[in-house]
């Protein structure tokens, strides 16, 4: 099994990302993971469409993609993608489409009712979750299973919200909710060796 395990870079007044502090602490405790590829994708719709079509040109049977969503307090699987581009010149107007003509949505095929469970018995706060915004990360979702659609691949797609590290939130002086990276990084690493068939590896069993 090939797996795609992508994150994106910081933006706004973060001067970190927690979605790639994750991956990055992931390889630095367990080194490489076998067919365990990692991208850093830009903040930018533009720019990350182009690089994610290069990407899955290369072929993967899994895709999972992570993203920071300041505010949470449990890691949220996202279930749902919606044909919104969440960019727009005139405030008010309209969203564009991210494809037009595309679907109205896709839906994951991972057991995220059951990832959220495992994850919850690791000791780890996870939930389902239905909406998974308006720009970036609910592109990632959409764009990712419409390619696959696209071209008769038969991959799945998930899009994982991470909190903010204690440490993001330690910087930026206010109260927010977060989540120390190491949970973080052993929820991901939970996933990942279950969707490699493998037994948890240390230091997660």
């Amino acid at each position: 099994m090939r797996i795609l395990l992508t994150a994106f870079e910081p933006y706004d007044q973060w001067s970190s990302n927690s979605s790639w502090e994750t991956i990055v602490e992931l390889l630095r405790v367990r080194g490489t993971i076998p067919n365990v590829i990692t991208r850093r994708y830009p903040v930018s719709l533009t720019r990350f469409q182009e690089r994610l079509e290069v990407d899955l040109a290369r072929g993967f049977d899994s895709i999972i993609h992570l993203g920071q969503a300041p505010g949470i307090s449990q890691i949220h699987l996202e279930a749902i993608a919606i044909n919104v581009a969440g960019v727009t010149e005139a405030e008010g107007a309209d969203f564009g489409d991210l494809v037009v003509g595309g679907p109205v949505g896709y839906r994951s095929k991972f057991p995220l009712g059951i990832w959220a469970s495992y994850l919850r018995q690791s000791g780890i706060p996870a939930r389902v979750s239905y909406h998974a915004g308006t720009y970036l990360c609910n592109a990632a979702l959409y764009l990712s299973h419409h390619w696959l659609e696209t071209h008769g691949k038969t991959g799945r797609v998930a899009f994982i919200h991470l909190p903010l590290s204690d440490q993001q939130v330690r910087e930026s002086g206010r109260s927010l909710a977060s989540m120390p990276l190491d949970t973080m990084v052993k929820a991901v690493g939970l996933l990942l060796d279950r969707m490699r068939g493998v037994q948890a590896e240390l230091p997660w069993a």
